[in-house]
């Protein structure tokens, strides 16, 4: 088998590698793309196996490897990172620590998402950040109508957007209004067949369509939350998968001093933001989790309620994926506490 140990790089990518059946070991700088396909073309019709730290701009790569039939392997950074406590880091040194893991058989790989998914994932990544950018311009025409003493309950409606058409404005508040209103109508447009597109999706998937049962959750929310969490029996219990997606506090303990900290953040951004979106409208059809929203709300800040309700949203949709069954038949079954696989 030749082992490959990838520093990689948007431009170049620093290799060192070895082949275990003759002993040949050797270091190279490949610029992307042309000299990287060349070398790892070449290596067609053996056994290769590479491992680079888990990074971004790397998707060509990714695909070039799947198709050539080499094996990827991606590595948790901090892991790598950890296992290397040496002051001195250069993408040589990189290389050579990440060829030397995968050669004593350490390699912090990580789980990755199925290349044929990858499709699904930009198309709910670019929804989701045209949406936020709609959001961005309905909140500069609220400010406009505030600074003009037009102030109302709710940020956007109908009424709203009138009202805000009919105020009488002059010099460039005019066009800078114009613009907005012609953006918002642009990206209403364009929106709107993406919104088809993941319900679509979401119909045809069956975990999505069975997480869509649950209140306040969407084709949206559902079909993101199966792509990134995958496979549900990598998770032995729900609290694993809080951890996953960054929803349990930070903690910094010794002896019998016990620190909590902030939410850690370390798992998927977008699918964080969605689940907190979505614990606002799942509080209000649960009464336990409505009082717990409305206790953290008064006594805390309501970014903190929303977060702990979204904590328990991402539980029970893992529940209802291990155990097969609709919003109602895990309402009726009963509490999931405490059991594991």
């Amino acid at each position: 088998m030749m082992i490959i140990g990838c520093d990689f790089h948007p431009r170049f990518q620093q290799v060192a590698f070895i082949d275990q059946e003759t002993g040949e070991y050797g270091e190279l700088r490949l610029s992307h793309p042309e000299e990287a396909e060349r070398f790892y073309r070449s290596l067609v019709g053996g056994q290769v196996r590479i491992g680079a730290e888990a990074t971004g701009n790397f998707r060509w790569f990714r695909q070039l490897m799947q198709e050539l039939g080499h094996e990827f392997l991606l590595g948790d950074p901090s892991a790598i990172r950890a296992a290397s406590p040496r002051r001195q880091k250069t993408d040589k040194r990189d290389a050579r620590h990440i060829l030397n893991m995968l050669v004593e058989d350490r390699f912090p790989a990580v789980w990755q998402p199925p290349v044929e998914n990858e499709d699904l994932r930009q198309l709910l990544l670019h929804r989701c950040r045209l949406v936020r950018f709609r959001a961005r311009i309905k909140n500069q025409l609220d400010s406009m109508a505030k600074n003009e003493g037009l102030l109302s309950k709710r940020v956007w409606c109908a009424m709203r957007r009138k009202q805000i058409e009919e105020l009488p404005l002059s010099g460039w508040n005019v066009e800078r209004r114009k613009d907005l209103l012609f953006l918002l109508e642009e990206l209403n447009r364009r929106i709107e067949p993406l919104d088809e597109a993941v319900l679509k999706a979401a119909e045809e998937n069956p975990e999505a369509r069975r997480l869509m049962t649950h209140p306040g959750v969407g084709p949206v929310v559902s079909l993101f939350y199966v792509l990134t969490i995958g496979d549900w029996q990598r998770f032995p219990r729900g609290k694993h998968v809080a951890s996953y997606l960054g929803l349990i506090p930070a903690e910094e303990s010794s002896s019998d001093k016990r620190r909590l900290g902030h939410i850690s953040k370390q798992g998927n951004t977008l699918l964080r933001w969605l689940l907190v979106e979505a614990a606002s409208k799942a509080q209000k059809y649960d009464p336990s989790w409505h009082r717990q929203y409305v206790r953290l709300s008064m006594n805390k800040h309501h970014g903190v309620a929303k977060v702990a309700i979204a904590h328990k949203l991402a539980v029970r949709l893992y529940w209802m994926l291990r155990s097969g069954q609709d919003y109602k038949q895990v309402m009726e079954r009963g509490s999931h506490a405490g059991q594991s696989v």
